[in-house]
């Protein structure tokens, strides 16, 4: 039996290039705590991504959490249904009121047209999602924003290097997040970062993710243990040196994908937002009522050949049990959110992912 197909695979390095850093570790005897490779990766990161200040996290969910915290975010945030549970979990976890609208057809992102009608005196911030990477529309949620003196919080989980209009996607809203988990394009093993527009801000946050201590024996704040470890660290700096080659081999493979796929009947691909506006973070496509079976039939089948394409995200957030009681959570309210969770499916994009796979998982989905 062949090696299953994931939807995803983590990109490791040699393991030769990593055993420096595992010595320089093991030399110093510094294993957290902001020690030399936290600080050299927070340095690399801030010239690769084009930001001013990054605050390294243990993950980025708490990353989330501690954002939350870190602008005193109250009452009410309006956010999106299509994403990870992780979004609006953060939001429960500081005792905020998730408020959901749906998303736009064309990107699945928070649709700004839908924002300024879920506003009430409660609401005190937006936090959207870069889905798959793709930028939101930056200039018109901070309109609404600025109109109405709302914070906005990016969950760019998806986002690393991705550019919009005027540079980096991350330098938009009060803050952004983003996920170094393992299954992403740029990853520390576990990891998540908070990006910060200035120095004030970063100071406050890293104090928040270290208990809130200010030296040995001050603490100003309830804060959370939410730092990252050395060994984490220095795999992002040894990520850092591959992560170009492995952006360029994913576009690859999204075009591979894109060229095989377009005369599929019933298979539609999410309009491609091009180099450097991309990262190629998934390869969603909807699976809808033309094609000759289901969206779930053709998941199982494709699993049943150790092809496994996930249904990302499926199902809403807003079915969850928690979620599901809140007035906004009602399907007829997210029509567009509901139908591209019925009809999603994630297929395996990774760099290390051979073309005569992709070439596989397209001919399996056009011969059925």
């Amino acid at each position: 039996m062949k090696k299953p197909i994931y939807v995803t695979q983590p990109y490791l390095p040699p393991l030769a290039e990593f055993i420096p850093y595992l010595e320089k570790i093991w030399e110093s005897k510094i294993l957290t705590n902001g020690g030399p490779f936290h600080q050299q990766l927070e340095k690399e990161l801030c010239e690769y991504l084009g930001v001013k200040h990054i605050c390294l996290f243990t993950n980025a969910t708490i990353a989330l959490v501690t954002a939350l915290q870190a602008l005193r975010i109250t009452g009410e945030v309006i956010t999106t249904p299509y994403s990870f549970v992780a979004t609006a979990h953060s939001l429960l976890w500081n005792g905020i009121k998730p408020v959901f609208v749906d998303v736009d057809p064309n990107t699945l992102n928070l649709d700004p047209a839908n924002i300024e009608a879920a506003i009430t005196p409660q609401t005190t911030a937006i936090m959207p999602v870069h889905c798959y990477g793709h930028p939101c529309d930056v200039d018109a949620i901070q309109k609404i924003a600025d109109n109405y003196n709302l914070k906005v919080i990016y969950d760019a989980a998806h986002a690393f290097g991705v550019q919009c209009h005027c540079g980096s996607v991350l330098n938009h809203g009060d803050l952004s997040v983003l996920s170094f988990h393992a299954t992403k394009v740029f990853n520390t093993f576990e990891g998540g970062a908070i990006i910060c527009p200035d120095e004030k801000t970063k100071i406050r946050i890293d104090q928040l993710k270290n208990f809130g201590h200010v030296g040995e024996l001050t603490v100003v704040a309830p804060g959370i243990n939410g730092k990252m470890s050395e060994i984490n660290a220095a795999i992002g700096l040894l990520q850092l040196k591959h992560i170009d080659q492995a952006l360029a081999r994913r576009q690859a493979i999204d075009a591979a994908y894109r060229q095989q796929l377009k005369d599929i009947k019933g298979i539609l691909c999410l309009k491609d937002a091009g180099e450097k506006v991309a990262n190629y973070a998934y390869f969603p496509i909807l699976v809808n009522t033309d094609y000759p079976i289901s969206r779930d039939m053709l998941n199982q089948k494709l699993k049943d050949i150790g092809i496994n394409p996930r249904r990302y995200f499926y199902p809403l957030i807003t079915e969850f049990p928690m979620y599901r009681g809140l007035p906004s959570a009602h399907k007829e309210n997210l029509p567009i959110a509901s139908s591209a969770s019925s009809q999603i499916l994630c297929l395996p994009i990774y760099p290390a992912l051979p073309m005569s796979a992709v070439e596989e998982i397209t001919q399996f989905i056009a011969a059925q």
